[in-house]
């Protein structure tokens, strides 16, 4: 297994890559879910409400919201004034005890009611493979641009890829060679999917792959087929199919 994944890393790119302006994240971390990830909150105003992905709207492979919402203390990378919106200043002093016991609102008194991370301006409306964190295989989902990623999610957003076609690949087991070879495997079976290891995946360059295999890739992509979305990557890697299901079948 490890001279496999030396050679691809001698012959391909880290997914994470500034020429196709790709880059892996994590989604936002609030430091009080229970105050700040809510299904409803009606004194809030609406545009201070943003529909919040989790790892349990993605089971399916597709995106099936559950309706929660991120109160949103942020526009633009910067804390709103509570001033300009009496509702979500109602909502959050109703919770402020919880709130101020964070330790980034101890640290920051004066920014009490952020959250740890800052809401990215241009993240939900951007199209993005959203993966989750805990799994036995890789579960590439694409978001095509309507919600915000929560912490139990790492997403992924390119200038270049075609999502669907970079999806296919980060569902095939050559994806989890990757991160199989470089995480610790969980009880029960599982790997993280974790940022640190999503960037060590190397993959063809986009325009390097013909629309044959793009479209099989897409397609495999959008019916959950791992074998076929497998097939066709070990083609494009030139690795024979038995050499990777024996790497696969000792693990790391």
């Amino acid at each position: 297994m490890l001279e496999l994944i030396s050679d691809l890393e001698e012959r391909f790119d880290p997914l994470e890559d500034w020429r196709t302006g790709t880059r892996v994240g994590i989604g936002l971390a609030t430091g009080c879910d229970d105050v700040f990830v809510v299904e409803d909150a009606p004194e809030v105003e609406r545009c201070r409400l943003l529909p919040m992905l989790t790892a349990r709207d993605i089971v399916s492979g597709t995106p099936r919201w559950s309706g929660r919402f991120l109160v949103n203390p942020w526009e633009e990378g910067r804390l709103v004034d509570l001033g300009e919106y009496p509702g979500l200043a109602s909502y959050l002093q109703r919770h402020g005890g919880r709130i101020r016991q964070r330790y980034v609102a101890r640290n920051r008194p004066e920014s009490w009611y952020r959250t740890i991370d800052r809401v990215d301006p241009g993240l939900q409306a951007r199209p993005k493979i959203v993966l989750p964190d805990l799994k036995s295989a890789a579960h590439p989902v694409l978001d095509t641009g309507e919600f915000y990623p929560h912490h139990n999610l790492y997403y992924v957003v390119s200038d270049k890829w075609d999502l669907e076609v970079l999806g296919g690949l980060l569902l095939s087991d050559i994806a989890n060679l990757f991160v199989g070879a470089y995480c610790v495997k969980m009880r029960g079976g599982t790997y993280r999917f974790q940022a640190q290891y999503l960037r060590k995946v190397r993959v063809p360059a986009p325009d390097a792959i013909d629309a044959a295999n793009a479209s099989a890739l897409a397609q495999a992509f959008r019916s959950r087929d791992r074998a076929a979305a497998t097939h066709v990557a070990a083609a494009l890697y030139g690795i024979d199919l038995s050499d990777l299901l024996d790497a696969t079948a000792y693990g790391p």
